[in-house]
């Protein structure tokens, strides 16, 4: 009976340790929230058949543990060129490199770290009668600058499965509504600039695109990101607006060559 006794004492002190533990760890895991607005606009030329390129600008805004405005500040500013090849209808393989100048961004921390992207992507298309399924893969190399001027290099790995569908039509084309949803895991190496933690975020993003035209296009998503970091985790909260130019300076250039000859014309 002793022994009995002695053991039912000993399981309910472990478990009372642990309920503290986690009472505890509960405490101090601090979660703060981030809302922000991220904007891009992106340029895509078609080659030929099997190749194209895009550029893309991009811009984002933060509030700030003291401040809830989505403006408060511009935390980051990137530029990105893009080469893509169509291997065949289900398969697109990409690569890019891009700058980004990061400053203030909570992930990262109250300072400038200048950044070199380095990227390789796959996505396979999974085509449907009505909607189009895909997922992603990238493999993104960053060279970024930590808090003490040296730079890091964060390997990290992408995998998102999206989802698109034509609300007013089978098929996008000018005048169409199409919605969006989408979600991406990241993972990535440890460093002291993005932290140690292998999982890096989940992103969740759900909106709503529409062709202006057949060249030029919105998309207007909210994006849900959880960040587990080192010295508590993040929730963001963002409104992300994309505008999507098809040929844009070609197609530019030919209406002012066709300006310039009704002008001759006349």
């Amino acid at each position: 009976m002793s022994s009995k006794f002695t053991h039912n004492i000993s399981l309910k002190k472990n478990t009372l340790i642990l309920v503290i533990f986690l009472i505890t760890s509960i405490s101090y895991a601090q979660t703060t929230t981030y809302n922000q607005f991220w904007n891009e606009f992106q340029f895509n030329r078609t080659i030929n058949e099997k190749w194209s390129a895009e550029l893309n600008l991009g811009a984002a805004y933060s509030s700030t543990e003291s401040s809830s405005n989505i403006f408060q500040q511009n935390i980051q500013r990137s530029a990105r060129i893009w080469g893509h090849y169509y291997l065949s209808p289900r398969w697109k393989l990409s690569s890019f490199v891009a700058y980004n100048f990061n400053k203030d961004v909570p992930e990262i921390g109250q300072f400038k770290s200048p950044e070199v992207r380095f990227a390789l992507q796959g996505i396979y298309y999974f085509h449907k009668t009505g909607y189009t399924l895909s997922t992603r893969m990238r493999m993104e190399l960053r060279h970024m600058r930590n808090e003490e001027g040296a730079y890091d290099n964060v390997l990290r790995y992408r995998q998102q499965v999206k989802y698109l569908k034509p609300i007013n039509s089978k098929i996008l084309r000018e005048g169409v509504v199409y919605a969006i949803a989408s979600d991406e895991l990241f993972f990535k190496s440890g460093t002291k600039v993005t932290g140690l933690s292998f999982f890096d975020r989940n992103r969740l993003n759900i909106g709503a695109g529409y062709l202006f035209t057949d060249d030029i296009q919105a998309e207007l998503t909210y994006a849900n990101e959880y960040l587990p970091r080192d010295g508590g985790n993040q929730i963001v909260n963002a409104a992300s607006l994309t505008i999507i130019f098809n040929n844009f300076f070609e197609n530019l250039k030919k209406k002012l060559s066709h300006k310039h000859e009704e002008v001759n014309e006349d």
